[in-house]
């Protein structure tokens, strides 16, 4: 697996990321890491299959520390993706037809789930995926420039591939 910077190429409105992607995981789970979330997060309820990637080691090391779990050693894992059919929501045209469409996937999402709510990045991952897509670009919020592959579903035919 060679380590250097993912490749977007748009193909009709959307983008294939090809690379090397990282993901952080509490070290006890590095065997599962490929299993996806099993919490509610961002873009997933807790009963959606979601793989959540980054582009780069700091922007994994990035995504956990929004959800800090004392005592878990982390570890960041690279994996090798070829990922089709992918929503950039970096692209500032696309990101006001889905807040047209669907509310803010940027919003604050927690505070929705603790009121028994659908957080609106939920509604904007139904509202991608409806339109065929298979997974999104989110940008950090945390560390500007820097993104993260959200995959909806992996490793099966017609999905993107992350090994």
């Amino acid at each position: 697996m060679a380590s250097s910077d993912p490749q977007i190429i748009s193909a009709g409105g959307r983008v294939a990321v090809r690379g090397t992607l990282y993901r952080a995981v509490a070290a006890e789970h590095r065997d599962a890491a490929l299993a996806g979330s099993v919490r509610p997060g961002r873009y997933s309820r807790g009963n959606q299959p979601t793989l959540y990637l980054s582009a780069s080691r700091a922007g994994a090391t990035a995504a956990v520390a929004a959800h800090p779990f004392p005592g878990n050693e982390r570890v960041v894992l690279a994996f090798d993706v070829a990922a089709d059919a992918i929503v950039d929501l970096r692209d500032p045209l696309l990101l006001a037809e889905v807040r047209r469409g669907a509310g803010d996937p940027f919003a604050p999402w927690q505070p929705f789930v603790a009121r028994g709510e659908p957080a609106p990045s939920w509604l904007v991952r139904d509202l991608i995926e409806r339109g065929g897509a298979l997974g999104l670009i989110d940008p950090s919020r945390r560390m500007p420039g820097l993104w993260h592959l959200v995959l909806f579903g992996w490793n099966a035919p017609g999905l993107p591939s992350v090994r």
